[in-house]
This record gives structure tokens, sequence and C-alpha cells, in this order.
């Protein structure tokens, strides 16, 4: 379980993304369900008001872009890495979706592992 120095931190609602495990992740299969589990936080984020429409819509575009490659016969790691970076950078700027840069940053490592 990772622990999370939180000290200092002014935030009036933290949103933690918990049904996600990319660890777990061993082939594209894994990767897309896990990926759009993914997408159901982000939805969820927006409906409680923690992500902005524009926010949602772009970072699921990107999840969405980054599911679609891994469907792929022959995915290109890069592709996904771009779209999943992408997404992790638009949700950053956010502070109280922590959970979700963190769940982007393991979609992210699953990849770079799996495609090595």
């Amino acid at each position: 379980m990772a622990l999370f120095d939180q000290r200092g931190q002014h935030v009036n609602t933290q949103y933690n993304a918990q049904q996600m495990n990319f660890g777990a992740v061993e082939n594209s299969i894994d990767l897309v369900a896990e990926l759009e589990k993914l997408k159901e936080e982000v939805a969820r984020a927006r409906t409680n008001g923690l992500l902005d429409k524009k926010q949602a819509t772009d970072a699921d575009y990107q999840i969405t872009k980054a599911a679609q490659e891994a469907e792929e016969a022959k995915p290109n790691k890069k592709t996904m890495l771009d779209h999943l970076s992408s997404a992790k950078a638009i949700i950053e700027g956010v502070s109280a979706a922590g959970g979700l840069v963190t769940a982007l940053t393991a979609a992210i490592e699953a990849v770079q592992k799996m495609f090595s």
C-alpha cells in the first residue's frame, strides 16, 4: 500500500481512485480493462465536480485512444505512452484528483513494462 506524505497540503476535497490495479496487468486485454476502469473514475471525478467538463472530456479522449491502441494487433508503445502522458498532464493541475494522477502513472509504468 502506498503512503503519501500530505503534510502542508490544503485541499478541500481529495479524490482517490481506488478501483484499478495496473500492477496486475499482464497483457493487452488486462490493460484495456484497467483503462476502462480509469475512464469510469474520470467520469466519477467529473460528476463529483473535481474535474470540469473540458478536463474530463480531454482526459477521457486520451485514455480512449490509448485503449484503442492497446487493442491493435501490434500496439505502438510510444503512441500509448503519449496518450497516457497527455491525460496525466490534463489532470495533474487538479490537486484534488491526485488519485487519478497516481493511476495514470501506474498505467504508464504498466505500458513501459509490458511493451519493453
